[in-house]
């Protein structure tokens, strides 16, 4: 029986790329006016939750073992179901053991997800496409997004829902077009056979340190980007909602762009402007007193984040196609390896000086930036690296 022609795996891939930031950006989004307003956080509380947050990304490793015996895209439906119901729960649960709980279940759906997304996405897409197509999942992520801010800012403001509310409709909003999704779509086939094993060589080892990098890095705009605003500044849930909103109109008016100007001057040249870049924002940060000039550093810092995208089409471009699934659980580990300790230990230096925690993260932007440096002009299978080829 022939499917419709709109049942395709990049369709599928739009649609699941819809229901994460319904749900999961609004758990973002209100999280930190929800941990400090309803359970009392300081700088270490939340860098804790951040952490055990994290522990499932460590653990994205496992997804190898789970696909030996459960299709990928049906795994992926049920890591998102994990991940809409954690944020239905959140808003019940205003305390410190509650909010450790849902998140790491929300935390597992996930990660979980984004492991198998990558994984799909770099074997359903071939190399030429995959860059835009890459970047126009993260434009669709935003328009998502866009509408899920729109729709939080009269939750909080023109309605004045509680917490626990807001959650429940977006977690479950989130829930609905999940079940929407696995009873319409067929399953597809992948065309290479996955590994079903954890594999680690050595000739992808840029690809790892870019990925360890990346994760450490990430964790500071993650987490405490966000936080200065709220702690230093005074931004409300509404106002970090209008922030949200600025971030995704940026991402879905560029983020296509941004995957086909790396499709055009090569993965090296977009990572260099990438990190130079971060390495500006981040001491930003760190200086910044003005409510107006943190907001610009926030934007700029979410908008060059599409620009990571080009770390995966990096790998793409090296890899086996049959070591797709299990780098993809293996480059979330290395990525989360940082992310599980960097949280709670930068919230204890956040409380003698939360500058230097943003100039930490400069210094981890050139590293990258130095790594960088080191992805040819045309990689491929056996032109892995310009320099330090260790095969």
């Amino acid at each position: 029986m022939s499917h419709s022609k709109w049942k395709t795996p990049q369709n599928f891939l739009i649609i699941v790329s819809i229901i994460v930031p319904v749900a999961f950006s609004s758990w973002m989004a209100l999280l930190n006016n929800f941990v400090i307003e309803k359970a009392a956080f300081d700088g270490s509380d939340i860098g804790l939750l951040q952490s055990v947050r994290e522990i499932p990304g460590f653990l994205a490793f496992t997804a190898i073992f789970i696909i030996a015996f459960i299709r990928e895209q049906r795994f992926m439906i049920i890591s998102l179901a994990l991940l809409t119901l954690g944020v239905m729960a959140t808003g019940f649960f205003p305390s410190l053991i509650g909010l450790l709980l849902t998140t790491f279940v929300m935390s597992v759906g996930f990660h979980y997800f984004e492991t198998l997304k990558q994984s799909l996405s770099l074997q359903w897409l071939s190399k030429e496409e995959a860059p835009e197509m890459l970047g126009k999942l993260i434009s669709v992520g935003a328009a998502a997004s866009l509408i899920t801010y729109g729709a939080l800012w009269v939750m909080l403001e023109i309605i004045q829902l509680e917490y626990r509310y807001v959650y429940l409709i977006t977690g479950g909003t989130g829930f609905v077009l999940l079940m929407w999704a696995a009873f319409t779509f067929p399953a597809f086939e992948s065309h290479t056979q996955q590994t079903t094993k954890i594999v680690l060589r050595k000739r992808y080892w840029l690809y790892y340190a870019l990925t360890f990098m990346s994760g450490a890095r990430r964790q500071i705009f993650t987490v405490f980007a966000g936080f200065l605003m709220v702690e230093k500044f005074g931004y409300s849930a509404a106002d970090i909602t209008l922030l949200f909103l600025v971030n995704y109109l940026f991402n879905f008016l560029f983020a296509k762009k941004i995957g086909r100007f790396i499709g055009v001057v090569g993965e090296r040249k977009a990572l260099v402007f990438e990190y130079v870049g971060l390495i500006g924002v981040f001491v930003g940060y760190a200086l910044v007193t003005n409510a107006q000039w943190a907001a610009a550093l926030y934007v700029i810092d979410h908008l060059f984040f599409a620009l990571a995208l080009a770390i995966k089409t990096y790998f793409q471009k090296i890899a086996d196609p049959a070591d797709m699934a299990s780098t993809a659980g293996v480059a979330f580990t290395i990525n989360h390896i940082a992310a599980v300790v960097i949280p709670v230990v930068f919230g204890f230096i956040w409380l003698v000086s939360p500058a230097s925690v943003f100039y930490i993260g400069a210094g981890m932007a050139a590293v990258s930036l130095l790594l960088s440096l080191n992805i040819p002009k045309q990689p491929q299978d056996g032109n892995e690296v310009r320099m330090l080829s260790w095969r």
